[in-house]
Formats: structure tokens, sequence, C-alpha cells
């Protein structure tokens, strides 16, 4: 088995020495979280990690446009950044074999810089909370990963909704919480990747919320973090689960080492990794997805960032 540890702390010297700008990223459990909010500055830094270790972020590259609360998903080669606030309806991608900026893939068709989420599997990308004209519309639209162009009209959410959470497997996607205008939702929906249509009730959260970060492995997703509906809202550390190929409420998982929402969740098939938060924060902490308890300090980001909202990798549980 390769030494990914040795792997990484080596790319990560070269990379500060300025020396080495293309590391070594052939492995198969990359995770990606990519802007965010530093101060009062929107960033355009793309991070990476090896979600079978732990350790620090390395930087990876730039964003084509600087945006936070943007949307993530990949293939095991190619990861997409849908939107986000300051980005508006822009599409970038990076081909995740080495290290450099992203490029532009194409237009959301839906004008939106609202806190969208997405996921994929190795063929299809779809985003959802999509925003028109300052409020949320329930459209979810999809891409092809592999051919650039714009997206294309997928169905409707059950619910109208931004600020919500998305993951799945290879052959479902689920959506999780999220908020509009003031209202908060517990509501879980899923749709069928490969086909199109409208999203179907899936059940229901553990209490009504916003901006929970998202992991899965292929039959099971993890909700952690969100900011909760109760009286002047609270901010929580509550990680939540369900069984993806089921229906029906989500059940307690354990807690995050710290509370917060808008988190970014990235993982591989058997542990999640949750980065950042709401507020500028370097936090990064992971769970084991089949086993329930709490999570476990990872490492810092590089980049000390808020409001990242999504992350990727090219191992998730979308993938196969």
């Amino acid at each position: 088995m390769p030494n990914f540890q040795g792997i990484w702390s080596l790319s990560e010297q070269y990379q500060n020495a300025g020396i080495w700008p293309i590391p070594p990223l052939t492995n198969s459990d990359l995770g990606i979280i990519a802007g965010g909010q530093s101060g009062a500055s929107t960033v355009s830094t793309i991070q990476y990690l090896f979600i079978a270790t732990t350790g620090n972020t390395a930087t990876f590259g730039n964003l084509s446009v600087a945006g936070r609360l943007m949307a993530a998903c990949a293939s095991s080669t190619r990861a997409i950044f849908w939107g986000g606030l300051g980005r508006n309806n822009v599409i970038d991608y990076i081909e995740m074999a080495s290290a450099s900026n992203a490029v532009h893939f194409g237009d959301i068709s839906t004008s939106s810089d609202y806190q969208m989420t997405a996921h994929s599997s190795e063929t299809r990308g779809i985003v959802a909370g999509l925003k028109n004209t300052n409020a949320p519309v329930n459209v979810i639209e999809y891409i092809t990963i592999a051919t650039i162009g714009n997206s294309l009209d997928f169905g409707d959410l059950t619910v109208v909704r931004g600020s919500l959470g998305s993951t799945g497997s290879t052959t479902r996607i689920v959506f999780a919480g999220g908020r509009d205008v003031g209202t908060y939702y517990n509501t879980i929906d899923y749709a069928t990747i490969a086909s199109t249509g409208n999203a179907t009730d899936f059940g229901d959260l553990l209490i009504r919320k916003q901006g929970v970060g998202t992991v899965s492995s292929s039959t099971r997703a993890c909700f952690g973090g969100a900011f909760e509906s109760t009286a002047g809202g609270t901010v929580t550390n509550q990680i939540e689960y369900v069984t993806i190929a089921s229906t029906g409420n989500a059940t307690d998982f354990g807690d995050l080492t710290v509370a917060r929402y808008y988190v970014g969740g990235m993982s591989n098939k058997t542990r999640g990794v949750f980065a950042g938060g709401d507020t500028t924060t370097n936090v990064m902490d992971y769970v084991t997805i089949a086993s329930a308890g709490n999570a476990t300090d990872f490492g810092d980001m590089s980049t000390s960032v808020s409001q990242t909202n999504d992350g990727t990798s090219n191992a998730h549980g979308g993938l196969a």
C-alpha cells in the first residue's frame, strides 16, 4: 500500500519551498474544498487533503472567480464547483490528478448565487438550492461531468428552499434540511441520479435546520452541524444519518468536535471529513461512517475560512 502520509509530507514540503508546483495526487481518496470567507475577503483558494490519513490541507490552486457557499461534486477524475456568493451562475472544474487552477466549465441555467448543494455519480453532477431574484427556487439541475457546458433542468425539490445539504450513493441523491426566507425545514427528499424528474419525500431530520455538512459511503448518508430553528437559533454539533437505499427519518449519529454550520463535507467509502464552518476556522474532524459515534480531530485547514458549505472527493459514496 502506498505511504499516503509520506506522500503528503513530501508534497507539502516541496510546495512550501516553491520548487514542486505539481504534487503527486494519484491516490484514490483525495478530498477537495474550495473558496470561503477569510475576514472581510472572499477567497478563491482550493485546498486538498488525503481522507484516509490525518493531517493539514495543502493548496491545490484557485477558482476562476472567488466565492463562498458554493456547491461541489466530483467524479473519480474531475471536481465541479457550482455558483456561490460572488460567483453567481459560474461552474468551474479541476482535473484532480494534478494541482492547478480551476477552469470555466459552463453556467448554471438558473442564475443563482444562493447556498447551493451538489452530489454526483461517476457521470452526472446534480445541484439544488438555487436562487432567482433573491429567493430560493425548487429547481434541480444537472450536468454530464466529462463534457463541458451549461447545466440542464432535472426536476424540482419537494419543498422550495436553499441552504440545504446533499449527498448519496451511486444511484440516489438525498437532500436534507434548508431554509426559505426565515422558515427552516427538516425535510429530506431524494431523486434518482441517472433519470430526471421531481424529488420524492424520504423522511425528516430530527429538527428543522439549515447549513448541514454532508458525507456518505455507498450505503449511509451523514449530516453534520447546522443552524437549528430553536428559539433564537442554535448552532449545533449534532450528526444525524440515514440509510440511503431506504426511506425514513434520520437517526442520531454523534457530535462534531466543534458546533458549526455551512461545513464542507468530503468522504471516501469508509470515512467522512467535516471541514470549516460558519465562522472563520481551520477546524477539521472526521467520523467512521459505518459506526455511530463522535467525530475526532483530523487536522487543520492551511487557509482558515468560513462558509465553505460543500466539499467533495474522488472516492465518495456516489462513485463505484
